[in-house]
């Protein structure tokens, strides 16, 4: 009978054992007294751990690390002790200093025995009259000789393939502060060192586990590696990586360019190694982006006597390796969108544009189609132009349905490591595919179409929003939105679809940034002359958008308020009943007040459409009267923009056109006032949507019974010793049309 672990488990056991028992004799060989077998222990852990990944686990928890830098530091910390020599000689005190060979990598000494502190040998070899050693035995805190530099390098380079293993062996070398232990060692005089340090740097930074803010801690690093980078290929190629994978916003963007990152890599473009090539250009695509200071320096610089932009171009020549070609266009994408090259430079439109458009062929590899195309999306996301441009080269419309068949059952590709890979990130090609997608039809309508026509194309982004993926589906969600802003489309290819039953299921649960998309794309979906208006409605999306108002994101606020402004144009009374009853006055109001102005200005926008028409308007004002006339007053009295004090006389003006709500405006003496003052405003807007309001008032419909006839003539009296027809008056002879019409309406009013 076997016991619950069974025979293979036996054997796993045994040899787990056999493993953790030869890693133990690696780490007990870092402690030896003897300096020598030290080194020769560092030397042979680093052949056992190379491409054994359960043995550097094992090194990490058997505790090699720590060892490890303490052999690191103990010989950085003896390195800069001075030390004197008295006569020019050697000198010890009772010692015989020995005659030694080196012989390979170990001292070798003829009959020495060491003993305490004392040297006694049975043989010495004696020149002249003085004692002279070719190797000195350093022993403890004594002078050390270049072995100590070896050991030093060698426990680097442990350490590095360490770092080399998983993700669990980063943050173990990370615990046990390697950062700064490594970056001391730049200080060594020692190129070789240096250059192990800065490799070993180099791949614990590119790992993601690795906090980047390390790199930044000390001030003084950055400088320093600066000053590194022209010492050996070497330290160019690992700086400008260390640099890349530790720049992760602005603040890290500044305190390179600060000190001196341009300068300094810039003439690595056209260095011989295309190695360091490859890294500068790297480097630049990452200081460049989304950052204007750096982009509007970079395209000043001189190389070798051509402009960086020109150095840029000429690596997107094809011949040149993918790679290359692909970060110089991204380079000159990010200069192109921080304003520092214009999108109808020939650099941008003849060279850029098509570089990454043959990046996004079936002939090229997975990784370099999926940053091809978006790095194409990003580059004429603005620009309608590079978007037309775009649509009509190399059929990239039709192209990029291939994105969506990979890898076919007839790939072409043999290698089964490529095609398991490939299998993995396929959904990498299909959100590059709607990313693309969504930038070239965000404004023009014979692209939507065109798009929305590629085969299938509909049916794709409605499965888009149902993957695994959230990255999928929040790219999915993109490229809905932005075809959704075609008339056209919401009336054929949405309903035709029903893309609205998928987006509605996104909403119910999906992270901010997804609902931020799906949220508005569906403001879109509820125009009044969409045909998914009526159906979404029913689906009872009013709880769901309210709830979005509530939110912490001002731009889920927006959309879902601005999805009710939608809702709620020209709707009858049961639907706007339902949203003020869902949203509550209470949120209402709170909305108004919202220190965002998108959210102010989208509220306002609703209540204006809440307040239509003439039982709506005297319905809502009949029951919230009194906090509206309070919310429009303090609006009107605070520090807004014209757009949102003229939006809220807007207001009023409808709830002038009611037949009891006006009595609200008439009976409010403060209001009319402000009234009276917005049409001598400066600002033309203000006054025409402040005469809208006195036109409302002293409207006198016809067919009008006798009490409402008396209740006009009242109005209109009281206006007219306000002084509101010697201002209507005056207001006819205005300069813009509009406002001149308006007055002039509204003395026609009074004179009838």
């Amino acid at each position: 009978m076997f016991d619950e672990q069974g025979p293979d488990s036996q054997n796993t056991t045994y040899e787990k054992n056999e493993v953790t028992a030869t890693s133990r004799h690696y780490v007990d060989r870092l402690f030896h007294p003897d300096p020598q077998k030290v080194l020769q222990g560092v030397i042979d852990m680093k052949n056992a751990v190379i491409g054994n990944n359960k043995q550097k686990a094992n090194l990490i928890v058997l505790g090699a690390v720590p060892r490890l830098l303490y052999l690191l530091q103990q010989g950085l910390s003896s390195s800069e002790q001075r030390t004197e020599v008295l006569s020019s000689e050697l000198r010890t005190e009772g010692a015989v200093v020995l005659r030694t060979e080196v012989l390979g990598s170990e001292l070798r000494t003829e009959g020495a025995v060491v003993l305490g502190s004392e040297l006694r040998t049975e043989g010495v070899v004696v020149l002249g009259s003085e004692l002279r050693t070719e190797c000195v035995v350093l022993l403890g805190s004594e002078l050390r000789t270049e072995g100590a530099v070896v050991l030093r390098t060698e426990c680097v380079v442990v350490l590095g393939s360490l770092a080399m293993g998983t993700e669990n062996n980063i943050k173990s070398l990370v615990d046990c502060h390697i950062i700064p232990a490594l970056l001391q060692g730049l200080v060594c005089p020692d190129l070789v060192f240096i250059e192990a340090c800065l490799r070993c740097l180099r791949t614990v930074f590119i790992s993601p586990v690795t906090p980047v803010q390390l790199l930044y801690t000390d001030p003084t690093v950055i400088p320093h590696l600066m000053s590194l980078l022209s010492r050996s290929p070497r330290t160019q190629d690992y700086i400008t990586q260390i640099f890349s994978h530790c720049c992760k916003s602005p603040e890290h963007q500044t305190v390179l360019f600060n000190h001196g990152a341009i300068q300094n890599i810039a003439p690595m473009l056209i260095s011989l190694s295309y190695k360091v090539r490859m890294q500068a250009l790297k480097c630049f695509s990452v200081l460049a982006y989304e950052n204007t200071q750096v982009s509007m320096t970079l395209v000043n610089v001189l190389v070798d006597g051509d402009l960086l932009s020109q150095v840029f171009v000429r690596m997107l020549q094809r011949d040149l390796p993918i790679e290359m070609q692909l970060t110089a266009a991204k380079c000159l994408t990010y200069m192109c969108r921080a304003g520092a090259i214009r999108t109808d430079d020939r650099c941008i439109v003849l060279k850029t544009l098509p570089c990454l458009v043959r990046m996004c062929s079936k002939e090229r590899l997975l990784e370099e189609r999926v940053e091809g195309a978006e790095t194409l999306a990003y580059l004429m996301e603005p620009d309608v132009e590079l978007q037309r441009i775009a649509s009509v080269t190399d059929h990239l419309v039709a192209m990029l349905a291939d994105y969506f068949k990979y890898p076919s059952s007839v790939s072409a590709i043999t290698d089964i490591k490529r095609l398991d890979h490939d299998l993995k990130h396929a959904h990498e090609l299909r959100q590059a595919a709607f990313k693309l997608y969504a930038s070239l039809g965000s404004n023009d309508e014979d692209i939507r179409k065109k798009i929305t026509e590629t085969e299938n194309m509909m049916d794709r982004i409605v499965s888009g929003l149902s993957e695994s993926s959230i990255k999928v589906r929040l790219a999915a969600v993109r490229c809905l939105h932005s075809l959704s802003r075609s008339v056209q489309q919401l009336r054929t290819s949405f309903h035709d679809h029903a893309v609205w039953k998928p987006l509605m299921k996104l909403l119910q649960n999906a992270p901010d940034e997804v609902l931020v998309m799906a949220s508005s794309t569906l403001c879109n979906l509820l125009l009044e002359f969409s045909p998914s208006k009526e159906p979404i409605l029913e689906s009872g999306v009013v709880e769901l958008l309210c709830s979005l108002t509530q939110s912490d994101s001002p731009a889920l606020r927006v959309n879902g308020i601005w999805a009710l402004m939608n809702m709620a144009f020209q709707a009858d009374q049961k639907v706007k009943g339902e949203i003020v009853r869902a949203l509550g006055t209470e949120q209402l109001f709170r909305l108004l007040s919202d220190p965002d102005t998108n959210v102010l200005m989208k509220t306002l926008g609703l209540l204006r459409n809440l307040l239509s028409t003439r039982p709506h308007i005297d319905q809502i004002m009949s029951s919230h009267g009194k906090q509206i006339m309070q919310a429009v007053t303090l609006i009107l009295e605070g520090e807004h923009s014209i757009e949102v004090k003229e939006q809220t006389l807007c207001i009023l003006a409808n709830i002038a056109d009611g037949n009891t709500a006006k009595e609200l405006i008439m009976t409010n003496d403060d209001i009319l006032q402000k009234i009276k003052y917005y049409m001598g405003h400066s600002n033309a807007k203000l006054q025409l949507a402040a005469t809208f309001c006195i036109s409302n008032l002293i409207w006198n419909e016809e067919g009008c019974e006798a009490d409402a006839m008396t209740g006009c003539q009242e109005r209109q009296d009281k206006l007219r010793e306000l002084g509101f027809v010697d201002i209507l008056h005056k207001l006819t002879q205005a300069l813009d049309p509009n406002l001149c019409e308006r007055a002039k309406t509204a003395m026609q009013h009074y004179l009838a």
